[in-house]
Parts: C-alpha cells; structure tokens; sequence
C-alpha cells in the first residue's frame, strides 16, 4: 500500500525484454523519484574504494585490471569465461554488496524524505526477498512475442538463444504471485504510462 508523506519504496521487476528500462525512464521523467539500476549498482561497487573490488581482484588477480587500475569488463568476463566454479564465486561476493548498496540507499531515503519515491529496478527481486524490504513489488509484463521482437532487434539475439533465456526465469505466473501491481508493457509506452499514471493518481487522491 502506497503511503502518503513518507518515501514509498517500489520494487520493479520482470522478464528480459519487458522493457523495465524504458518505464523506468518515464517514470523518472514524470515523478518526483529516485531509481536505482541494480545492474548500474553492479558496475559502480566493482570500482576502487568499494569492498568488491578488493574481493574479486584478490580473486581474480591482476589481470583483470585496466591500466587505471580499474577491473576491466572484458578482462574479468573472459577471467570467468566457461568457469561456472569462479563466476559463483564472483557472484557470492557481488550480490551481497549490491543488496547492501540497495538497503543503504534506501534506509537513507526513508530517512531524507527527498523523494516521493525510490524504485529499484532488479530482474531477481523476487529471488532475492526484496519483498520483505519494499513496499510493493510492480511487475513489468510482456507477451513473449514482444520479448522476442525487442531482443532480436535490440541485442542481436537469435531465437535459440533467447529461448534458453526465457527458460531460465521465473514464468508469468510467478511474477504475478509476488507483485502487487502488473504494467502491461507488450505495446506503445503510452499504454504502460496510463497505467502507471492511474495507479500514481490514486495514491495523490488518497492521500
């Protein structure tokens, strides 16, 4: 329940291709809010100063670094390339950080009051009980057809390949279980703003 006068704090989650990204963006645009990309969180705690990076250059070595001293992307995928042992090691030492990171940037939010809202934006939300710690969970629905369309054409993706993805993530019905609010986002942006739209308005009207 969205609560007036206070941060309200929204998960958003889905499947690839759904378009999170794309109604992250207008809501952005169009609310006093906050978003936070788990995959940009990701990123920016692999950096120096960050406890990740001292763990997985430990792990990883040298190798891994840019002449900066930075951990190079491609250096690091290539490190764990075909390597399932190492990259669940990477993962145990990154997941944990970017919780963290979330909880922090949202414990703060709760106490600042700077925004309406914070939405955090993460394709495991569900897996990883973010519902114990939002206040709601909003799922970004797609027909699989629209997922298959914008990953073909906006990464490239062959139709195998995107069929072993899509069988490696939660199904419709799983996400709907857990959400307590459903975009429908298989059309124009349009569709999905009025939705949102709706559900923002009666949280002012009620509030």
């Amino acid at each position: 329940m969205l609560k007036k006068n206070e941060t309200n704090i929204i998960g958003i989650t889905g499947g690839i291709g759904a378009g999170k990204s794309t109604v992250l963006g207008y809501i952005k645009d169009n609310y006093n809010c906050l978003v936070i990309f788990s995959d940009d969180v990701a990123n920016d705690i692999k950096k120096k100063g960050y406890p990740a990076y001292d763990e997985l250059v430990e792990l990883l070595g040298k190798e891994v670094l840019a002449e900066d001293g930075e951990i190079d992307k491609a250096k690091m995928a290539s490190a764990i390339f075909n390597n399932k042992n190492l990259l669940k090691k990477v993962n145990n030492i990154l997941h944990p950080a970017v919780n963290t990171f979330i909880i922090n940037s949202i414990e703060k939010e709760r106490v600042s009051h700077t925004y309406d809202f914070v939405f955090v934006e993460a394709a495991l939300l569900i897996e990883n009980g973010y519902d114990k710690i939002v206040d709601e969970l909003w799922y970004v629905y797609a027909s699989e057809q629209a997922r298959r369309e914008r990953l073909k054409s906006s990464r490239g993706y062959s139709d195998e390949k995107i069929t072993d993805i899509l069988g490696k993530q939660l199904d419709d019905a799983s996400f709907r279980k857990h959400c307590s609010f459903v975009i429908d986002n298989s059309g124009e942006l349009s569709e999905a703003a009025k939705a949102i739209d709706d559900k923002i308005g009666e949280w002012k009207k009620n509030g």
